[in-house]
C-alpha cells in the first residue's frame, strides 16, 4: 500500500506526463481534466489545445504549448532538465503534431571514438521551436535547435536537421523543401 501511495504521489508530482505516469495519465482522456492537468504541468498550454493520451512530455515546465495545438498519441517531447535557460520546447498557436512525432532538444556526443557514446554526456540542449500555423506529420523527428517556420508542412516521416523557412513543404531524410505555399 505504501508504494502505491508514493506512485501516486509521484505521478502527480513529476515533470512528465504519459502512460508511465498512470495515476496522472487517465486524467488525459476527459478534457476538462486534460486541461487542469496540462495547465498545471507545462510551462503554458494553450486555449482549446489538446494534450492526447498515450502522448510523453518529458519536463514538462519547459514546454510552452499554444493555442489550439493539438499533440497526438505515440507523440514524444523531450524538454531539457539541466539547464533552466536553455531546452525549452516551444509550440506556438494553431498547429498540429501528428501521431508518433519526436521533438528533441539536446543530443549525444559521440566524438571521443576510444569511449562508449554512453559515456560521453550530451551537448549542450538548444531550444526547438514549431511556429503559429505548422503540420509535423506522423513519425517525423525533430533534431535540437530547428525551427519550423509559420504555416509550414513537414511530410510524415521525416527528420528535420535544419530550420524549416515560412510557408514551406519539406520531407525526407533529411528533410528537404518540396516546394513554397506563398
Amino acid at each position: 500500500m505504501i508504494g502505491l501511495i508514493k506512485k501516486i504521489k509521484f505521478d502527480n508530482k513529476a515533470d512528465r506526463l504519459g502512460p508511465d505516469c498512470p495515476f496522472s495519465h487517465w486524467r488525459l482522456f476527459f478534457k476538462k481534466t486534460m486541461q487542469k492537468l496540462c495547465d498545471k504541468k507545462f510551462e503554458h498550454f494553450g486555449k482549446d489545445a489538446e494534450f492526447r493520451p498515450y502522448a510523453f512530455a518529458i519536463n514538462c515546465s519547459k514546454i510552452s504549448i499554444g493555442d489550439k495545438v493539438v499533440i497526438r498519441p505515440g507523440s514524444m517531447l523531450f524538454a531539457d532538465v539541466r539547464d533552466p535557460n536553455k531546452g525549452r520546447i516551444i509550440i506556438e498557436d494553431q498547429v498540429l503534431v501528428g501521431s508518433g512525432v519526436h521533438i528533441y532538444v539536446s543530443n549525444h556526443k559521440f566524438g571521443e571514438f576510444n569511449n562508449p557514446i554512453i559515456d560521453q554526456g550530451h551537448f549542450d540542449a538548444i531550444d526547438t521551436k514549431i511556429k503559429t500555423g505548422a503540420w509535423i506529420g506522423a513519425n517525423c523527428i525533430l533534431l535540437p535547435g530547428v525551427t519550423v517556420g509559420k504555416n509550414s508542412i513537414v511530410g510524415a516521416g521525416s527528420i528535420v536537421t535544419k530550420d524549416v523557412p515560412d510557408n514551406t513543404v519539406v520531407a525526407g531524410n533529411p528533410a528537404r523543401i518540396l516546394k513554397s505555399l506563398s
